[in-house]
């Protein structure tokens, strides 16, 4: 009678259970819809990203070649600068070697007008003074002596003229240099008045393509900042999905062992979930508030763990379970979520190889995938997750 009325029970299930497999197939079917459109968007913000990246460094190029320009003209203001100087004390020079020359020009003119005189009036029309003092020797040895001293006069007076003309060329020398110097200084300024003209038009082109390119930057960061909060939004309602994708998973094992009490008079009890390591390597991230490690300085809530392993490392089931989702996922990249009953699941991302499919039974130790650095991440590595009731747990408690 009870093996009687246990088959009844376990035919007037099938229909639930064939309904159940019905929404299954819904649900994995709007898994799969969702999947796309997070692909999508996760193309679109992958190529945005890379455009902002392009953009960034083409800002700091032009940037780097404005504060350039900028450099030289304020290394060609400072030579103008000096050139001003010297060009004032050369010009300064000038002015006081003008003056020296004018009186050495002056000086020597009256000492050659003064000799010629006194030669003219001596050996031609003869000098009343210097025949006086020869006239008045007293004696003949007297008048030599007086003649020798008068010639040493004109003699000296001779002197005199050779080196007031040679302290004239001396001057005429130095001013031809200064004004040399001075030349060579006004065609160096307007070399660099004409290098600095150049280089403030330089500057200002390259003001307008750092502004473009800010400006450019700007949008693709908005860009970015909008598909960001896309892909959070589609992140959001896949993970809703996956939610009730793991709670019909439960009515399944609730109506299985419904069913198997039923058949065999005997349900089952729910045994505690032990989870052991899916990967052997150092945790290079633990659970909880951390640095975000994509730079800005802010803190982030990290849900689960990271394990270091080398690029294609094998990730093995933590638990026997279901598996409930593979595919993209967002940040977490190619990713694997298994559910292990009593509200327990487990997620391992940024795979770079899923040996695994929705709806497939894993047991403990089974390769499920192979370690990558898909979606947000810095390198190889493996994200380990630990979900009950679908909020993210620390996994260092359950694993053994």
């Amino acid at each position: 009678m009870i093996r009687r009325l246990a088959l009844i029970l376990v035919a007037a299930l099938v229909p639930f259970a064939a309904a159940a497999a019905t929404r299954h197939s819904t649900i994995d079917d709007r898994i799969r819809e969702q999947q796309q459109h997070m692909h999508e968007v996760q193309r679109l913000l992958h190529q945005k990203r890379s455009e902002l990246q392009n953009a960034q460094v083409k800002v700091r190029d032009l940037q780097s070649q404005l504060d350039s320009t900028r450099s030289a003209i304020e290394t060609t203001r400072q030579r103008l600068y000096a050139l001003e100087r010297q060009t004032r004390s050369v010009e300064a020079k000038l002015a006081w070697n003008k003056r020296q020359l004018e009186a050495a020009q002056a000086s020597l003119n009256l000492h050659r007008e003064a000799l010629e005189h006194r030669l003219v009036a001596m050996y031609e029309k003869g000098d009343l003074g210097y025949l006086d003092v020869l006239l008045g020797a007293s004696s003949f040895s007297d008048f030599v002596e007086r003649w020798d001293d008068l010639r040493m006069i004109v003699h000296a007076n001779q002197e005199t003229v050779r080196e007031r003309r040679a302290a004239e060329q001396r001057v005429a020398s130095l001013q031809r240099d200064l004004e040399g110097t001075a030349a060579q200084l006004a065609f160096a300024r307007q070399q660099q008045e004409q290098a600095q003209r150049q280089l403030n038009a330089l500057a200002a082109e390259r003001a307008q393509l750092v502004a473009a390119a800010q400006n450019q930057r700007n949008q693709v960061a908005t860009q970015v900042a909008d598909l960001e909060g896309l892909s959070a939004q589609e992140e959001a309602a896949l993970e809703k999905l996956i939610v009730e994708r793991q709670r019909e998973e439960a009515e399944r094992r609730e109506r299985e062992r419904r069913a198997q009490a039923i058949a065999g008079g005997e349900a089952p009890g729910s045994a505690p979930i032990a989870l052991s390591w899916p990967l052997s390597g150092p945790i290079t991230s633990p659970f909880g508030l951390r640095a975000n490690p994509f730079g800005g300085g802010r803190m982030d809530f990290h849900p689960g763990i990271d394990i270091a392993a080398p690029m294609g490392a094998t990730i093995a089931a933590a638990a026997p379970g279901r598996v409930i989702y593979a595919g993209w996922y967002g940040g977490y990249g190619n990713a694997v979520i298994i559910d292990h009953g009593s509200s327990v699941a487990t997620l391992y991302g940024h795979c770079s190889q899923l040996f695994v499919a929705v709806g497939q039974d894993v047991q403990r130790g089974q390769a499920i995938g192979a370690v990558g650095s898909t979606g947000m991440s810095t390198g190889p590595h493996l994200h380990f997750e630990v979900r009950v009731n679908g909020k993210p747990t620390d996994p260092t408690a359950l694993l053994h």
